[in-house]
């Protein structure tokens, strides 16, 4: 008779210091991270080369992580106590949760016509780099930049067509490509393109969405200070409103929405009324949807349109340099 632990040789027994249940939970688990991440990259790649690197950092932790386990896995393990059983499940819980919070994360990719507005040509020179897009007029720059943040998952390049008949216009404009495409991970982003923009002497700041949010607080911030080289003039909000009361705000405001947007509803614009500037304009597109203000596809919750999306880019993009135009010196 051989010499070998019963037992030892079945798969369901590589870990007798584990609960068989508990030893394939932290292989599909393992598992599932590694299918999420090759699933990111393979229906997002294009965002995850070209959005902020911290997403693809996560993703690569990720796979790293999971391989790591399920190669733990494999190697028999001592008795476990009750406490050790505990931190188990705490683990697994843990693991469902990044891997849940991965696949949440995975951006809403830029598509045509936003990547034929990446490419550079006589009248705007287009660059780009791991924090943002800049899209800036072949000529002289007129005073007035913008800067700009996407809406949550959304990818910077996907408004670079709403965007660039500004810059066609004259005025230097700044996508910010935000950690994990959220807004609020990006703190410091307003301070860093007004350092990179030094030529700027106002600024018009904007968002879409979640974007609009937090650029409404660098608004605030922003045109604070009369000591600032290059103070925020205006504020530019796409399918948003601002989070707290800014009605004492000095800015000029223009608000642009969408009348079929499913997830910045129509009634919530309009109650943003009392939160902004008695002077601040609203303008509503009709028959525009949420996904409208840029290029990225279909987003879940959004309303049904009932006019085509290059209808919509054009009046959005039209009232927006407008708006701009007028606030330049």
């Amino acid at each position: 008779m051989s010499g070998s632990t019963p037992g030892r040789g079945s798969g369901a027994a590589v870990d007798a210091g584990r609960p068989a249940w508990l030893t394939w939970s932290v292989r599909a688990v393992a598992a599932a991270g590694i299918v999420v991440v090759a699933w990111a990259c393979l229906t997002a790649w294009g965002a995850v080369v070209h959005g902020h690197p911290a997403y693809a950092v996560l993703l690569g932790l990720t796979v790293l992580g999971c391989a790591a386990v399920l190669r733990r896995s494999l190697r028999p393990r001592s008795a476990r106590t009750g406490l050790r059983r505990v931190l188990d499940l705490v683990l697994v819980a843990g693991g469902i949760a990044w891997v849940a919070a991965m696949a949440w994360l995975r951006p809403f990719t830029a598509v045509e016509p936003a990547l034929a507005a990446m490419v550079s040509d006589d009248a705007v020179t287009v660059t780009e780099s791991a924090t943002r897009v800049e899209l800036s007029p072949a000529g002289d720059a007129d005073g007035t930049a913008v800067f700009f943040r996407p809406g949550a998952k959304v990818e910077a390049r996907a408004y670079a067509a709403i965007l660039r008949p500004m810059a066609e216009a004259g005025h230097t404009v700044v996508i910010a490509k935000q950690p994990l495409a959220v807004a609020f991970l990006a703190g410091g982003a307003f301070d860093d393109a007004r350092a990179q923009v030094p030529a700027a002497e106002r600024w018009v700041v904007g968002g879409h969405s979640l974007g609009g949010v937090v650029a409404s607080s660098d608004a605030a911030a922003g045109s604070a200070g009369a000591d600032e080289t290059a103070p925020a003039v205006g504020l530019l909000l796409y399918a948003s409103y601002p989070a707290e009361d800014l009605s004492a705000l000095t800015v000029a405001v223009e608000s642009v929405s969408a009348s079929q947007d499913g997830l910045a509803t129509p009634a919530e614009i309009e109650a943003s009324r009392p939160n902004l500037p008695a002077g601040s304009t609203f303008t509503v597109v009709d028959g525009a949807i949420h996904a409208f203000f840029a290029d990225y596809g279909s987003q879940p919750g959004d309303g049904n349109p009932t006019i085509t999306q290059d209808e919509a880019r054009s009046r959005i993009s039209a009232v927006s340099t407008q708006f701009v135009d007028s606030l330049s010196g």
